[in-house]
């Protein structure tokens, strides 16, 4: 008989680290568990043995956050996903972040990992995946690309779902800064139904807004950009000495932020998801800022985390 040795719940680890940076990426979905800078944990993660909750740094593939009822059109033919979040009756985060993904390549400061989605059913287009992820004198850079290997145009959303935080600072007296004119109004199951302006109201955080008891799980659109194209949502600590910043280049155009109050256990309302998103929920039926990709084209985009505001 032979003796096989338990894997893991997140598979196999790869860590990277440069200029005090340090950051696990992990093989279960290729996502991000952990990332922190002089021993400092700026990214709430989970243990090696731990499935991925909430998720946690995951990489959110063909779609981002949930499609209602599962069902969308595309290109006049309709599809039915599984109902991954079936208490609110929606197939919710993608098909990408509880797949093992495979490593292409790794440095002390790099690793680029991929995953090959195959066609199926529900989504009948075959996509290459791929993420490197790199740390450096600016923390966590991460680039990814998603490639239409199938013969028809795929419809196509990107996002990543790291929770962050500053130890010590509840989220209550977290300060945050969400650079969006605009919200998402949505319905009982988290769908949207409407946008509405932010301006004036108590979801207006384009100027620095302590969280306090405000439950956040709002996708923010109509970005105020960089001159760069891009954008970055920061949270700070009460005296505005210590923070951390999520910043997305200029083919992320919407936030989700989330501040865990649905989470149960030690991590509700522990940290902050703060997801750059290309798309907001339920694009595939809307239409909404969904990438179309042609058979062959290639997506390309980049976010990062850096400690500071």
């Amino acid at each position: 008989m032979n003796n096989v040795e338990p894997s893991p719940a997140s598979g196999a680890q790869w860590t990277i680290s440069a200029s005090g940076h340090e950051a696990v990426v992990v093989e279960v979905g290729g996502g991000l568990r952990a990332y922190r800078h002089d021993d400092v944990d700026y990214l709430d993660g989970y243990a090696v043995d731990e499935v991925c909750p909430g998720s946690a740094g995951q990489v959110l593939a063909p779609w981002p956050n949930r499609i209602r009822d599962g069902r969308y059109t595309f290109d006049g033919v309709g599809y039915r996903l599984a109902l991954t979040e079936p208490e609110r009756g929606v197939a919710l985060h993608g098909l990408v972040n509880w797949s093992r993904w495979r490593l292409v390549e790794q440095t002390p400061d790099a690793v680029t990992v991929e995953y090959d989605l195959p066609p199926q059913p529900a989504y009948p287009w075959a996509l290459r995946v791929r993420g490197r992820w790199s740390v450096g004198p600016d923390g966590l850079r991460v680039e990814h690309e998603a490639t239409n290997l199938a013969a028809a145009t795929a419809p196509f959303g990107f996002s990543v779902h790291p929770y962050l935080r500053l130890p010590g600072v509840a989220v209550d007296d977290l300060t945050l800064v969400v650079p969006a004119r605009k919200r998402l109004v949505v319905d009982s199951r988290l769908l949207p139904v409407g946008a509405t302006p932010v301006a004036g109201t108590e979801y207006d955080y384009t100027e620095p807004r302590r969280i306090g008891d405000a439950q956040l799980d709002a996708a923010f659109g109509e970005i105020v950009r960089d001159a760069d194209g891009g954008s970055a949502v920061s949270l700070t600590g009460p005296d505005g000495s210590a923070g951390v910043t999520v910043w997305a280049d200029r083919q992320f155009g919407w936030w989700q932020v989330f501040t865990g109050d649905a989470l149960t256990g030690k991590r509700h309302r522990r940290s902050v998801a703060v997801e750059p998103m290309t798309c907001p929920p339920d694009a595939f039926r809307s239409g909404r800022d969904l990438i179309k990709l042609a058979p062959g084209e290639t997506w390309r985009g980049a976010w990062g985390i850096r400690p500071g505001v």
